[in-house]
């Protein structure tokens, strides 16, 4: 494969902060040796010089987003591939990278100089939007979602005419023990997303987050997955990690609230329904962030003054409608 200069961007401002998984991953992958090597196993290329690789920073950068924020820039001579990390599955993937690329496109005219309003045609690289998905939902190996999709027009029989307006998604799921061959040809992708599975059985298993930390990193470093990072970055690591879900719990509490002034609007129109939609919003927040029964008992019993009867009765009813519905 001839060279051709490869150019690399992650957004370091944002206006709503990610969770651990998708920090961690900005931060695995933000090295030029990373983003190259990710490149390499998507695309089938064998670049192995990290200079093709120029790391750039996009300023300004849009909402993106709950828990999502972390994407780099990859640019050859005919291709602007957009790579994101997504660890809440969320089907307006495609309506975020519409907004996304016109803001890249508009730095790449701006930047080279380029009239819109030429009378010639401006020749620009084809877009490529990769999304890397590491939710705890179950999902497919990969899955492709498409802007036109979200087109009321369509719904009522009105798309059978070519698309003025399209953006296509590709999404992998990089949970430990999906797409093997790509992790394969990616150790790092391979060992990120077992780190994030050791964080995630220890927090199973009762650990506190800064325990469970710590332990999947020191078997990590035993297992040499990730290990020269870990042992140079094993500071910085912690921190995200720790920062980060100082973040979500402060999330949580606003979603308190929220079940709070619910429950307040039910009881004032005398309706049970509004405190069961609380309980039940509670018990699903809990369960996705793999909270213990247990504990998610004890913050019923609290927060609804239920006798633990009542919240064992609710956990039951709810996680098993969620399950329900979640088969459908």
């Amino acid at each position: 494969m001839g060279k051709s200069k490869v150019t690399a961007a992650h957004p370091q401002k944002a206006r709503i902060r990610r969770n651990y998984k998708d920090g961690l991953f900005r931060l695995v992958f933000s090295d030029r040796e990373g983003a190259l090597e990710l490149y390499n196993a998507l695309n089938g290329s064998a670049y192995t010089d990290p200079d093709l690789l120029e790391i750039t920073t996009i300023e300004d950068v849009i909402y993106m987003g709950f828990k999502n924020d972390l994407s780099f820039l990859v640019e050859t001579e005919n291709e602007l591939d957009l790579y994101e990390a997504q660890s809440s599955w969320c089907p307006n993937m495609p309506l975020r990278g519409l907004i996304y690329f016109s803001n890249l496109y508009q730095g790449y005219v701006t930047s080279r100089g380029l009239d819109i309003h030429s009378s010639q045609l401006i020749p620009l690289p084809r877009p490529v939007y990769m999304v890397f998905y590491n939710g705890t939902k179950e999902r497919e190996e990969r899955e492709v979602l498409r802007l036109s999709e979200a087109f009321e027009g369509r719904k009522a029989g009105k798309g059978e005419e070519e698309e003025t307006l399209q953006v296509v998604v590709k999404v992998w799921n990089i949970n430990y023990g999906h797409n093997k061959e790509l992790m394969k040809n990616c150790r790092r992708l391979h060992d990120y997303a077992y780190l994030v599975e050791r964080i995630r059985i220890n927090r199973k298993q009762g650990e506190t987050l800064s325990d469970a930390v710590d332990h999947a990193v020191a078997d990590c470093i035993e297992r040499d997955i990730l290990k020269d990072f870990l042992l140079k970055h094993r500071g910085e690591v912690r921190n995200v990690l720790l920062t980060e879900y100082d973040e979500e719990l402060h999330i949580r509490s606003e979603k308190q609230l929220s079940y709070e002034e619910g429950m307040e609007r039910g009881v004032e129109l005398g309706m049970e329904r509004g405190i069961e939609q609380g309980i039940a919003a509670l018990v699903l927040d809990n369960e996705e962030e793999g909270v213990l029964p247990e504990r998610i008992v004890e913050k019923l019993q609290k927060r609804f003054s239920l006798t633990k009867e009542q919240a064992i009765g609710y956990l039951r009813k709810f996680s098993a409608a969620l399950a329900g519905a979640e088969e459908k």
